[in-house]
């Protein structure tokens, strides 16, 4: 980044390039180009390439699940980006493309260059023994599901394991003829060369998938690489974590002030109380009632945090702003970016007001930044998420991001080594636009009311059957539909509620909750009892993907 560019935005990176997030919603387009800074202490790092592969993010949950740091990274990214970690190795993902494909994602010079431990898994294997001299040709035979892998010849990849186990392909090109040096090492029914390796420069390739669950012993073969292979000793812990970023935004700072959207959830909770520990009250937070909170939100979340945090928290109740700005409006992301805009005024409004203001911390998770960037040639944006995305391109801070790069469980880890209370560190998520994204069309009082009282049953009586922290998610929606009805012997006509209910461990993918019919129906009976302008209720049973977990 050029300083000498008027209101560019500097992204501070902290311990391991974790970035930890915030909740403003984003307001324009623009592109933010980060500053990377040196690292004290920075962790081991696996780099996992990421070639457009659905398991790519996958890959990194299963080496982070060992203790071991893993960012994904895309195949073009230069290694500028990445040379202030403390890199162990590379994994090159599977991906949908054809290495004989022109145009298709390379390998990065970088890579081999590096003469760090490679593992290359299904597009990765086939992109690397072409790289380095092999033949990789289109299969007759295609495979995709189960397939038994057969263990031909000693590799560490191995070590422990049994000579036979049910594994999961999913290709259509193969490796056809070996690079110099290489060894075979498994093959299977449909492919000969499902394994190989050069172990004297520590180059391995798979056909299969080890990070999913259909794959028997992926873990082992994951942490034979990470931590035989690549030298990992697994030390990335949420006490690592913190410590390291509780330096990283000391050093940053300075003496300088920071102010901090808190919206309740955990985001923000373990964002603002990991900046507190490291600068105390040079850290002001500000709670922005929106007028798109839940029922008695607002006063719960004043009293939870005036309660266990004890930070400097300033409230303020703008609900009249934000209605009005988002009256008329029906389409979602013009909803999300009004949203952002008004947040990032009214913060600059109340900054001014404190004095001067340096810093603005926020709380965007790994899924969200996922989500919202395009990667190279092999991803593209599903939406724009609440927390992540361009930036006004007038704002006057410069971010703090110390959890960007987390998995929500562990933004909770980090909150229960940071002390937060569970009914903090457990609360389902909630998003940074609000009810104004659960209810379809424009969003009026009237509405935001029913979809209120629709909501309140259904967190009551989830929290009743005591599945609440079973599941991800639990919510009301109000849908922009009106249907027939009959209640005490007249017509109505009313609005329809959707209810959307899912489990999941990081957003990324999600499952319809499979809850109990007897719950299901209680929750339906009440909502069309105790809110009048609703007389129909039906139940989303759509997984992630194809649906999101939002409507909007």
């Amino acid at each position: 980044m050029n300083s000498d560019k008027k209101n560019e935005i500097d992204r501070i990176r902290t311990s391991g390039d974790n970035e930890v997030a915030a909740y403003l919603e984003i307001a324009s387009s623009k592109e933010v180009d980060p500053v990377y800074l040196d690292v004290p202490n920075s962790p081991e790092t696996i780099i996992v390439i990421d070639y457009g592969s659905q398991y790519s993010m996958l890959i990194t949950r299963r080496i982070r699940e060992s203790n071991i740091y893993s960012e994904l990274v895309p195949w073009d990214i230069d290694f500028d980006q990445i040379s202030h970690l403390n890199i162990k190795g590379f994994i090159l993902s599977g991906g949908p493309d054809s290495v004989s494909t022109a145009g298709s994602p390379t390998l990065p010079d970088f890579v081999i260059n590096s003469k760090l431990p490679v593992l290359g898994i299904c597009y990765g294997m086939q992109l690397l023994a072409q790289s380095l001299g092999g033949e990789v040709l289109s299969s007759s035979t295609s495979e995709y599901g189960h397939s038994m892998l057969s263990i031909d010849e000693d590799c560490p990849l191995f070590t422990g394991l049994p000579a036979k186990f049910s594994v999961w392909m999913s290709h259509g090109d193969s490796v056809k003829s070996l690079p110099d040096n290489f060894r075979l090492n498994a093959s299977s029914d449909s492919a000969p060369i499902a394994v190989m390796s050069n172990q004297q420069n520590h180059f391995y390739g798979i056909q299969f998938h080890p990070e999913v669950i259909h794959t028997e012993h992926g873990s082992d073969i994951l942490n034979n690489f990470t931590v035989n292979i690549a030298g990992c000793t697994q030390n990335w812990t949420a006490a690592s974590f913190v410590d390291e970023a509780v330096e990283a935004i000391k050093a940053e700072v300075r003496d300088k002030q920071v102010i901090c959207a808190l919206s309740g959830g955990v985001d923000s909770a373990v964002a603002a109380t990991l900046v507190h520990k490291a600068i105390g009250d040079q850290l002001t937070c500000i709670f922005v009632n929106n007028g798109l909170l839940r029922k008695d939100e607002a006063n719960r979340v004043i009293e939870t945090f005036n309660n266990n945090i004890g930070i400097k928290l300033l409230d303020i109740n703008a609900t009249t702003e934000f209605l009005d700005k988002l009256s008329g409006v029906t389409d979602p992301e013009s909803k999300r970016m009004i949203i952002g805009e008004a947040f990032i005024r009214v913060f600059e409004k109340k900054a001014k007001e404190l004095g001067e203001i340096d810093f603005i911390v926020q709380g965007t998770t790994y899924p969200d930044v996922i989500e919202s960037e395009t990667k190279g040639s092999t991803s593209a944006k599903i939406k724009t998420h609440h927390n992540v995305g361009g930036l006004p391109e007038d704002m006057q801070f410069s971010l703090i991001e110390p959890l960007r790069n987390l998995f929500k469980d562990e933004v909770r880890a980090v909150g229960t080594e940071l002390g937060l209370p569970d009914e903090i560190v457990h609360r389902q998520p909630f998003p940074g636009p609000g009810l104004a994204i659960r209810i379809m069309g424009e969003v009026t009082e009237e509405k935001l009311n029913i979809l209120r009282a629709s909501d309140w049953v259904v967190m009551d009586e989830i929290k009743n059957a005591d599945v609440y922290y079973d599941l991800w998610q639990s919510f009301a929606i109000l849908t922009n539909n009106r249907t027939v009805g009959v209640q005490g012997d007249q017509r109505t006509y009313g609005y329809c509620i959707a209810i959307r209910c899912v489990a999941a461990d990081d957003a990324m993918t999600a499952d319809w909750a499979r809850l109990p019919n007897d719950l299901l129906a209680k929750i339906s009976s009440r909502i069309v009892n105790e809110v009048p302008e609703v007389n129909r209720v039906v139940y989303d049973i759509t997984s992630k993907p194809p649906g999101t977990i939002e409507w909007e």
